[in-house]
């Protein structure tokens, strides 16, 4: 059996096994998710994060290296971030249209026993620019700073160009690590449909329904807002002659990672091994892009952002004006770039986006109790625009210049 189709398996499982425990064994199932679920998860969670730093630092290195000119690295950085940018603002239209037209603010009745949720302060946009530069790139190592390990990479990359010559037995040292990496990240696969049922089982035994059946109209629409964005990149991948079917039959076992754990992190490795080894895509811009992407592509928290804007606007009974929509789509095209890859991470980037408009900051109270029920397919849409901007990426070069990656 297949890897994609033993965690296909294993998700429709996890949810059966869930939806079991929570309908008739309420009693057991804390004491089940505390011992046994929620500890397999998260030791998944932790052995598939171990490999996502050296596989983005080592991609990196030698994704960069693979372009010979450094006029062509700038050719293929421009390239990525316009998509990103056009991608972004599209899921970001999606999300507040979807939440002008459903209204699903309206449809939950009395806030007034409504406190605010404890959300960790949030940086300014100032504050996250300047942090994106490490002061210690070991720190940055440590912490697993997707932005920062970029910013590393990128000044050693320079670095070894500069060096010339001096550089090869460093290069020739990161494409062993790297290729060590690979083994490890394919042992840790195996155990994938054990941690993805583990993760998904514990999220629906132990949520519980009363608060879904209050805000269902909120998380039906969520969810239909991202099933447009994905129905939008399946066609552009068919209008550019990318077959959606290979596409999608490529990247399934990442989506199921995804989806399961709700980390575009933990997709990573997934993800570039999925990229060159069943999609084809080439070894170079899968180094480069896909780890970009994962630190920076984030059309699922686009979605999330602006449609919560709208949603908590309605929830309190606030007009919407064109200043408070611009504030709203700014601030969240912004947000969305400086997400964190982690469960959980969008409710905490929510505050930002919300002050930056003046709405209040108590509608993530509400939000807050759905939202590992939706992050999952949030996450598969953010590995799903991650993925399709490289194979688009892929695409482009092949059609403009395939010099950009071959040339001496």
């Amino acid at each position: 059996m297949k890897l994609s189709t033993k965690i296909t398996v294993s998700l429709i499982l996890g949810i059966f096994f869930g939806f079991v425990l929570n309908a008739f064994f309420p009693s057991i199932t804390p004491e089940l998710d505390k011992y046994v679920l929620s500890p397999i998860g998260k030791i998944f969670l932790r052995a598939i994060q171990f490999v996502v730093v050296p596989i983005v630092f080592t991609s990196l290195i030698i994704g960069f290296s693979s372009i010979k000119s450094a006029d062509k690295v700038g050719q293929l950085t421009w390239r990525i971030m316009v998509l990103y940018i056009v991608t972004t603002f599209v899921s970001l239209l999606i999300g507040i249209t979807t939440a002008a037209l459903l209204k699903p603010g309206t449809a939950v009745g009395n806030v007034g026993d409504l406190t605010a949720q404890e959300v960790t302060n949030s940086q300014s946009i100032l504050d996250w620019l300047i942090s994106i530069v490490p002061t210690n790139p070991f720190e940055a190592f440590a912490t697993g700073n997707l932005l920062q390990i970029i910013f590393t990479a990128i000044l050693i990359i320079i670095g070894m160009r500069l060096a010339g010559d001096k550089a090869a037995p460093f290069l020739s040292f990161i494409e062993s690590f790297h290729h060590i990496i690979e083994k490890i990240t394919l042992l840790i696969l195996r155990l994938s449909p054990i941690g993805v049922f583990a993760l998904i089982s514990s999220v629906i035994a132990t949520q519980g329904f009363d608060i879904v059946q209050k805000l269902i109209l909120y998380i039906i629409g969520l969810i239909l807002a991202i099933a447009v964005m994905i129905l939008i990149y399946t066609m552009i991948l068919a209008v550019l002659k990318i077959s959606p079917a290979r596409y999608w039959r490529s990247f399934l076992p990442t989506f199921g990672i995804a989806f399961g754990t709700a980390s575009s992190n933990a997709a990573l490795p997934v993800a570039i091994e999925n990229a060159v080894g069943a999609f084809k895509m080439k070894k170079e811009i899968a180094g480069f892009a896909i780890p970009l992407g994962t630190a920076l592509k984030r059309d699922g928290a686009s979605i999330l952002q602006g449609f919560n804007a709208l949603f908590v606007a309605q929830l309190f009974d606030i007009q919407l004006t064109p200043t408070l929509i611009f504030t709203i789509m700014i601030s969240t095209m912004i947000v969305s770039f400086s997400t964190a890859g982690v469960p959980g991470a969008s409710i905490i980037m929510m505050s930002t986006v919300l002050a930056a408009a003046g709405l209040p900051l108590e509608g993530i109270a509400l939000v807050a109790g759905v939202d590992r029920l939706t992050d999952g397919f949030r996450t598969l849409l953010n590995v799903l625009g991650n993925t399709a901007n490289a194979a688009i990426l892929d695409k482009w070069v092949s059609n403009k210049n395939r010099a950009i990656i071959t040339e001496e």
